[in-house]
């Protein structure tokens, strides 16, 4: 098929489908600015990378900054310009745009809030790794987060050197540790009560609509952790002869053989494809 003919299957799919669940990967969040590399790196860590090396904004959060103060420093400015900051391209919107009026749900390892900000109703949505905008004791020693934006944007506008003032570095209300970014890097990962009240409204979605006209759609899903996304949606169309599999993926788009027949594989940028749908 062509791409136009690829992405008019996937519109009837969408038309004609009872619900719809996307599966959103980093791609999404690349088609709609958020480059993690390049000229947009280098705009904004310029600093980090003359003096440690550091080529990009996903190994720049491993890096082990001597200080507190560094190390908020890094990450004030990663969390502002990936989760505060305008969304340069209007590509969730536009996703937005096509699955409004559908009962749809939104499963995503994305930690920018992409989704939210751009119109999909929060309760419609389970982030599993996390939010740029929360906080969490670095133990942790308690199951709760806390929003970060008004410390952030503090952070961001009073450093200086790569070093925020050591007043503003966050320590937890109850034992009194650093506190660090609610992201799932290792078992300390807190999953605070809004995650498992987004788990469990996930839950229900897949249950009352497993035997459905469903679309499963992954976007820019890559295969890092295909067993949250990727591999649930190939299990889930598999078990249902009503379902779809829609992969749009650039350079990525693949499925198992069990379920290529009812199957849509674009090998495209996510906005691009959109855009044609639109």
């Amino acid at each position: 098929m062509t791409f136009t003919q690829d992405c008019l299957k996937l519109k009837d799919a969408l038309n004609s489908a009872e619900a719809v669940l996307i599966g959103a990967g980093a791609g999404l969040s690349t088609s709609a600015g958020l480059t993690y590399g390049g000229e947009r790196f280098l705009k904004y860590f310029a600093d980090f990378h003359s003096k440690y090396g550091i080529t990009d904004m996903y190994s720049g959060g491993f890096y082990p900054y001597e200080t507190l103060e560094e190390y908020w420093g890094w990450w004030s400015r990663h969390i502002y310009y990936n989760r505060y900051a305008d969304i340069p391209k209007p590509v969730y919107n536009r996703l937005f745009e096509l699955v409004k009026d559908k009962d749809y749900f939104v499963l995503t390892t994305n930690v920018d809030h992409c989704f939210q900000r751009s119109g999909f109703d929060k309760k419609r949505l389970f982030y599993t790794q996390g939010d740029y905008g929360l906080i969490q004791c670095s133990v942790p020693c308690h199951d709760k987060t806390y929003d970060n934006e008004q410390l952030v944007r503090r952070m961001v506008a009073e450093q200086r050197n790569m070093k925020i003032p050591s007043e503003l570095i966050p320590r937890c209300p109850v034992c009194g540790k650093p506190m660090t970014v609610n992201l799932r890097c290792d078992d300390t990962f807190v999953q605070d009560e809004g995650w498992n009240a987004a788990c469990e409204r996930y839950g229900k979605f897949i249950e009352a609509n497993k035997n459905k006209r469903i679309v499963y759609l992954e976007l820019g899903v890559g295969g890092n952790t295909p067993v949250i996304i990727k591999y649930p949606f190939w299990r889930f169309t598999n078990e249902n002869p009503k379902a779809t599999y829609a992969c749009v993926n650039l350079g990525e788009a693949v499925c198992p053989p069990q379920i290529e027949g009812r199957s849509i594989l674009i090998n495209e940028d996510v906005g691009k494809v959109i855009e044609q749908i639109i």
